[in-house]
């Protein structure tokens, strides 16, 4: 696995993968860019969210739970001096499931986070990670 960061303008860089996928990382105008792309702290969360959102839904469909609307949203809390790294993220899993499906619905999240999600386990290691879970 490997990506190549290419300077664009401004502090813009586009993320490039080996598979040619491209994804934009900016800052604000007021940070003194152009605000063309996610910050890379905020990729990072995006990031894990897709990375655990994946997994959730492998599992569901595994556990054959129905759904038509899920998202993943997280919160990072993070140091005030410099390197402003997290000190705690919250996740929350939103999801249409039926209420007879919730149950199944918290284990796959927990799975993600116990077992599968490589970003999560990554994290984990230096900030607290906690997650709740709702219904549509």
């Amino acid at each position: 696995m490997n990506v190549t960061a290419k300077w664009v303008d401004a502090l813009a860089f586009d993320g490039v993968s080996d598979n040619g996928h491209t994804v934009r990382m900016d800052t604000t105008v007021q940070g003194g860019s152009m605000d063309s792309g996610m910050s890379p702290k905020k990729l990072l969360l995006a990031s894990l969210c897709g990375c655990s959102g994946i997994d959730v839904v492998d599992i569901l469909k595994k556990m054959k739970v129905d759904y038509s609307t899920f998202e993943v949203f997280a919160e990072a809390n993070q140091t005030t001096t410099h390197p402003m790294v997290f000190t705690s993220i919250h996740m929350v899993y939103k999801a249409d499931v039926s209420a007879e499906n919730l149950d199944k619905f918290k284990r796959a999240v927990a799975l993600s986070h116990e077992t599968y999600c490589g970003i999560s386990a990554m994290l984990v290691k230096h900030c607290a990670i906690d997650y709740s879970v709702e219904l549509f």
